[in-house]
């Protein structure tokens, strides 16, 4: 059984006071589940204050993003020897870095790979938009996501990734996609993308999280779905009692 996994992306928010306060209210509430695997992933200035604070907590600190290169002029990024300092996850390729960024599913590659070496767990974003939805290409886009963001890489790097399904339409909406519409994503289009490039086996090892106005609400109806190991939380993650909420609906899992 893989165990849930539940992660808060805070993207561009909170004072770092302000983070050091919401860390001081959930700690309590999210040490109370051990049977869920939880990472903090809050804006790059705050991993090193949270690093000190989460350290032997049990909840583990993600960043929101890195470059690809281990050095080099590249003004106003960072490089995974840094991310990896203070922290045991990276989200990569988020739709919003897609959308604002120019991330492309090359770029997601060579990140993926780049934190892959240096003992990061990857939480790999995929997801269509709504036109691309619309149009029935959901399948199209978010396997051509897949395979791209992880061409080249051997089952055993495989193993070691958290996916993470966010349809672009329902993030920050409150739209959600139904349990039954994110499982359908999970297991027939992306569990079997991962299947034809590591084996069944390592395909059935990997968590797939669902992003996507995730709340406490909707939780447990997404979770009692059978390829839905988690949730990759935005909004939610920044009201301690929801995002406390939506992870204890991960452990009745």
């Amino acid at each position: 059984m893989r165990k849930p996994f539940v992660a808060g992306n805070w993207k561009m928010n909170k004072t770092g006071e302000e983070a050091r306060l919401l860390v001081s209210e959930l700690l309590p509430e999210l040490q109370a589940v051990p049977s869920v695997e939880i990472a903090l992933c809050p804006p790059f200035p705050y991993l090193m204050q949270l690093a000190n604070m989460l350290t032997g907590s049990g909840v583990g600190l993600g960043a929101q993003n890195l470059h690809w290169e281990a050095s080099g002029a590249f003004t106003g990024e960072v490089a995974p020897k840094m991310v990896a300092e203070f922290c045991q996850y990276v989200i990569i390729g988020h739709s919003e870095r897609r959308a604002y960024f120019g991330e492309t599913d090359e770029t997601v590659n060579k990140k993926v790979k780049a934190a892959l070496s240096v003992g990061l767990t990857p939480i790999v974003c995929v997801g269509e938009t709504l036109s691309e939805n619309e149009a029935g290409l959901t399948a199209a886009v978010v396997t051509t996501q897949v395979r791209g963001g992880l061409d080249g890489l051997s089952a055993a790097e495989g193993a070691k990734l958290v996916i993470a399904y966010e349809p672009v339409w329902a993030i920050g909406t409150g739209r959600a996609a139904t349990s039954e519409q994110a499982q359908a994503v999970h297991a027939n289009i992306v569990r079997k993308t991962l299947a034809d490039l590591f084996g069944v086996e390592t395909a059935q090892s990997i968590r797939i999280q669902y992003g996507g106005s995730v709340n406490a609400k909707n939780a447990a109806e997404l979770f009692g779905m059978g390829d839905i190991d988690g949730a990759l939380v935005g909004g939610a993650s920044l009201k301690p009692a929801d995002f406390a909420a939506i992870v204890k609906a991960a452990a009745g899992r």
